[in-house]
């Protein structure tokens, strides 16, 4: 069951939602019932049968409590071990990495094999967190209950918003008052009306009107309105869902943080990647770039931190790239976002010194322009339709000629 993908999930969330409400009302939405709540959706949502061998079957849920198990003893022996750096510390990332390394290469060795399970990728960022904040010393290692809570919490787990683990804790077992309550509940209807806009009415148009004619076309001025309409299509269809995790994560007091801010209004790559994806862009600026940017400066890899900048980005986004999966086009568009962020960065510094770029509603608009172009070719790399050929249309449906006679 995909999560926020059809009208059945929305019914099993009702069932989720009225009670949710009736105990938050009377104070007793804590943190036990977020607990049983998501045990239960895990259990229902990961009921599929997989194939591990050809004649072997197992449940989807046997490979979620599997990875929990697996990352608990990653962070259990990490923090018993004086959670130090150096190798104790890379090894804990490669650890908590294999599943995810699994689940991209076992296909590829044997094709029929099935591994992993939905929102894997961002059920081990969140594990990679607590790995990072235990080596960094800012957390104490968190109990089994804290860590299930915060790797599965079930509005976000198939595609996030990416949380971290201070920020979640603070939520966590915090016990709302009524009006604390009361003002969650708003903030989740905003956001649920929100999901339903973007998600059901205008990406839904935008793939039938627009992105499937496209698609079924195979000239150069179709792939051009294809780049256009992929990149609204895919702004409005993951920010309609991030909406809706959103809004259920705050009826049980989780304030999962925003994961879009009017992405198309930047007038730089830069600016462009604080409003899109945010929470998977922060990650990767916190836990890649920063840190190797720091380990640059204080190792003095580089005569000047310029290239260390570069070269950080080209990391940080290559992995990106990576992560969304081992295809040739997911790299490519990795190595494409960090080549505008280098070039942004020289950029950045040449304007300091020469003043050639000026501020005013004019340059503004150009500079939104450029930067909205360059990030629907990103797109259009990322759908991997550079080079693919046509899609076929459907055939189509026949009419009915029988009359009421021949019935």
């Amino acid at each position: 069951m995909i999560p926020y993908a059809d009208f059945t999930y929305f019914v099993l969330l009702l069932y989720v939602a009225v009670p949710t409400v009736i105990l938050g009302l009377f104070g007793r939405a804590g943190w036990r019932w977020a607990l049983l709540v998501t045990t239960i959706m895990l259990i229902m949502q990961y009921q599929d049968a997989l194939h591990l061998r050809k004649h072997f079957l197992v449940s989807e849920i046997w490979l979620v409590l599997g990875f929990a198990l697996w990352q608990w003893l990653i962070v259990r022996a990490f923090s018993a071990m004086g959670s130090r750096a150096g190798w104790l510390f890379y090894g804990a990332i490669g650890l908590s990495l294999l599943p995810l390394a699994l689940t991209k290469l076992i296909p590829l060795v044997s094709p029929k094999t099935q591994f992993g399970f939905l929102g894997i990728s961002y059920v081990t960022f969140r594990a990679l967190d607590i790995v990072f904040c235990l080596r960094d010393g800012v957390i104490a290692r968190p109990v089994a209950v804290d860590l299930f809570m915060f790797l599965f919490f079930f509005p976000t787990i198939s595609a996030g918003p990416i949380d971290r683990y201070r920020r979640f804790a603070s939520d966590w077992r915090k016990t709302r008052t009524r009006a604390e309550f009361v003002t969650d509940v708003d903030s989740a209807v905003h956001h649920f009306f929100r999901g339903l806009l973007y998600k059901f009415i205008l990406a839904a148009l935008i793939e039938q009107h627009w992105l499937n004619p496209a698609a079924h076309s195979g000239s150069l001025s179709a792939l051009v309105s294809y780049m256009y309409a992929y990149t609204f299509y895919l702004f409005f269809d993951f920010a309609g869902y991030s909406a809706f995790a959103i809004s259920i994560s705050y009826l049980f007091g989780i304030h999962t943080p925003e994961n879009f801010d009017r992405p198309f209004l930047a007038r730089n790559i830069r600016d462009f990647w604080n409003r899109w994806h945010i929470t998977l862009s922060f990650w990767f600026r916190d836990h890649v770039y920063m840190r190797f940017l720091l380990a640059a400066a204080r190792g003095k890899w580089f005569k000047s931190m310029h290239t260390a900048a570069i070269l950080g980005y080209f990391l940080a986004f290559g992995l990106m790239g990576l992560w969304h999966g081992i295809e040739p086009h997911y790299i490519v568009y990795g190595f494409y976002q960090a080549t505008l962020l280098s070039t942004f960065h020289i950029f950045s510094s040449w304007k300091k010194v020469n003043h050639y770029w000026r501020e005013g509603p004019l340059w503004n608009a150009l500079a939104l322009f450029i930067t909205f172009n360059a990030i629907c070719f990103g797109m259009l790399i990322f759908s991997g339709r550079i080079g693919a050929p046509p899609i076929p249309a459907p055939p189509p449906q026949k009419v009915s000629t029988s009359s009421s006679s021949d019935l």
